[in-house]
């Protein structure tokens, strides 16, 4: 199973890399995992919101084969707590042999042509965290998701 986190951006702040890189190493003793970071836009403070949208789907959207689930972290998309998120992506790894890919967008989120070709959207929380904050909330959900899966003692209920 190879699991792929595609960003929007360059992680900038070194405690935010220093996350990243701690639960991607994390990661790799549970799947092939790998993150595509897509450079920020050039020029962006000559477009709207809709047209750095559209432009970062189409970035994105080069980045997803047909085949792979796309799965999107989005603030409107279904909540589960840490272990019906892992439940439900067991199931998914149980009954698929696709890539699963995740997204997380720009500032401004996703253009419809992302959202029309995902498969599922998945919040994290009502909350509204940074994109780059969001990476490394994400990645620990990821590797606590796979210790849930695998029974191991890392989550505690």
């Amino acid at each position: 199973m190879n699991i792929r986190l595609i960003l929007m951006g360059k992680t900038e702040a070194e405690y935010l890399k220093t996350g990243t890189d701690l639960y991607t190493g994390r990661l790799s003793h549970y799947c092939k995992f790998s993150i595509v970071e897509i450079p920020e836009l050039k020029n962006a403070k000559s477009l709207t919101r809709d047209q750095i949208k559209e432009k970062e789907g189409e970035l994105i959207l080069k980045n997803v084969k047909p085949q792979d689930e796309l799965i999107l972290l989005d603030e409107r998309g279904k909540m589960f707590s840490s272990v019906e998120w892992a439940a439900h992506m067991e199931n998914k790894f149980l009954h698929s042999t696709r890539d699963i890919v995740f997204s997380i967008g720009g500032a401004y989120g996703f253009s419809q042509a992302v959202y029309d070709r995902a498969g599922e959207k998945i919040s994290l929380s009502k909350m509204t965290f940074s994109h780059q904050l969001v990476r490394v909330i994400f990645l620990e959900q990821l590797y606590r998701m796979f210790t849930i899966i695998k029974g191991e003692p890392y989550h505690h209920e």
